[in-house]
């Protein structure tokens, strides 16, 4: 394996860096593989651990790299999740027997699978419940979920819905609502849907949150909360998603006439 040059006039950590992206270019490191770690950089380039740790801070900055909270860091296997929200709602999806993040997952090569962490009543957080329309802390039905791609966790997401619709509907207290997943029972109970809205944020993962998605410290998600609301007008489900940012690219279609 090549040491980075003496003479190229870069600072030791550059040089670390660019020897790195040029084995994952040759596939030296092959996607999946898992990047020497501190102490074995360290002794192959007589580096200091700081040097080592803002040689790793380039190598993530290229996108080519991702780090597992607690297992060391990885060549990544494919470019980010296209999200495309113009298709991944459509109701065909659903009548085919596919939830959304199925969809998804199938246009985009990977293997997708699923932990259910929690499904049952909880108090409405008051952002939840003003998206609802409830009063902040009414029972509303939670469906918390823990999504991978290729056995890497990239999404949890929270699903919120007025009790007074779920508890009619016993599929949505299954950990499996069945094909199509959850919109697809609201529809089939005459709630059918109208249009979904997402609000989008980018901020820095929490300590919980970096532990969900085994990130690093200090790395950006993606928050996104979509309102569901039916043809009658009424918010039928709100859904709470954190995503880890580097591995998903959204796209949305924006109408331009009134």
């Amino acid at each position: 394996m090549p040491t980075p040059s003496r003479d190229s006039g870069k600072p030791k950590y550059l040089q670390i860096a660019d020897d790195l992206v040029q084995q994952i270019k040759e596939q030296i490191l092959a996607p999946g593989d898992q990047v020497p770690s501190e102490s074995g950089l360290m002794k192959k380039y007589a580096a200091s651990q700081g040097t080592v740790r803002k040689a790793f801070a380039e190598l993530r900055a290229t996108g080519l790299i991702e780090t597992r909270h607690g297992k060391g860091s990885y060549v990544k296997r494919r470019p980010p999740v296209r999200r495309k929200s113009s298709d991944r709602f459509r109701r065909s999806h659903r009548t085919a027997g596919k939830a959304a993040y199925l969809a998804e997952a199938e246009q985009s090569g990977s293997t997708p699978s699923v932990s259910v962490l929690y499904v049952g009543p909880t108090d409405a957080p008051d952002e939840i419940a003003e998206r609802l329309s409830v009063p902040a802390g009414s029972k509303v039905l939670a469906r918390r979920r823990l999504y991978f791609s290729d056995g890497i966790p990239t999404e949890e997401a929270t699903s919120y819905l007025p009790w007074d619709i779920a508890k009619d509907i016993p599929e949505l207290f299954e950990e499996n609502p069945g094909g199509g997943g959850i919109y697809a029972r609201l529809e089939e109970h005459g709630h059918t849907l109208k249009e979904l809205s997402e609000t989008v944020r980018v901020r820095l993962a929490t300590k919980q949150e970096i532990g969900a998605l085994s990130l690093s410290p200090g790395s950006p998600i993606i928050h996104l909360t979509r309102n569901a609301e039916s043809e009658a007008g009424r918010i039928i489900e709100v859904c709470d998603t954190f995503m880890a940012a580097d591995q998903f690219v959204l796209e949305y279609r924006i109408p331009a006439d009134d």
